[in-house]
């Protein structure tokens, strides 16, 4: 019968799988891969220059789930646009920690691995998004984050799972790519007794098209929205400095 079935047409196989309660899996010599049947991405900016990237679009919903967290003195790494998109009024002052001298926005220049000189017990609240790849001493940078929090702050991390690697500016500094487990296991150590909550987000369909480089409008948002904790793309740290 097995046989039989990889000659019916494709169509009438995906409904049979359907029918059986089983994810439909072309026959080999069957599946067509259309457009992403290249050797090179669609886009090598991440979908910058065909809309919203895809990451963007989970890093965005974390923060929006989280808004009660962006509130008092807020820190954020580069510039402060998430820092006004979802704080608002309740953030009572707005911090930005720049690596190199000439950002006009930075309050604070410096590497977080090796910040000293940013007081201990100052912000309520942390804004990390798609920084820790680029950092080397990946705990040296947390130990830092949790000195500077005040207790029962809050921090709010994303970074980097299945992606494609920057050519440019930051190529030399991109060190790492992170799975749940090691993120799990280096926010556990670095904030012991804490609450810290580890997601992940994507699905196969979703990785492909991120590492081609398509954007958000690209793909449907039920699509988007399938978790598959096989494939992920993009991880999202919440993590809550002891009182």
């Amino acid at each position: 019968m097995r046989v039989l079935n990889t000659m019916l047409p494709v169509p009438i196989l995906r409904m049979l799988a359907g029918l059986r309660g089983r994810t439909f899996s072309p026959p080999v010599g069957s599946l067509r891969l259309g457009d992403l049947r290249r050797k090179t991405p669609v886009s090598r900016r991440f979908g910058l220059d065909r809309g919203l990237p895809i990451d963007r679009y989970y890093i965005e919903g974390f923060l929006a789930r989280n808004t009660r967290d962006i509130q008092g003195r807020v820190l954020e790494i580069g510039d402060n646009i998430y820092t006004r998109r979802y704080g608002g009024h309740s953030v009572t002052a707005s911090d930005v920690l720049h690596v190199a001298e000439g950002n006009p926005l930075a309050t604070f220049v410096g590497d977080l691995a090796s910040a000293n000189h940013i007081p201990s017990e100052t912000f309520d609240c942390i804004i990390l998004t798609q920084t820790l790849q680029y950092l080397y001493d990946v705990r040296a940078a947390l130990a830092t984050l949790r000195r500077i929090m005040k207790p029962g702050g809050v921090l709010l991390a994303t970074f980097p799972g299945i992606t494609q690697i920057p050519q440019g500016h930051w190529d030399n500094t991109w060190y790492w790519g992170f799975t749940r487990l090691s993120a799990q296991r280096l926010f556990e150590e670095a904030f012991p007794g804490s609450a810290v909550a580890v997601e992940t987000h994507g699905n196969v369909l979703v990785s492909i098209a991120f590492l081609h480089g398509l954007a958000v409008n690209e793909l449907r948002q039920e699509e988007l929205d399938w978790h598959d904790p096989d494939y992920q793309t993009l991880l999202t740290v919440r993590a809550v400095k002891p009182r």
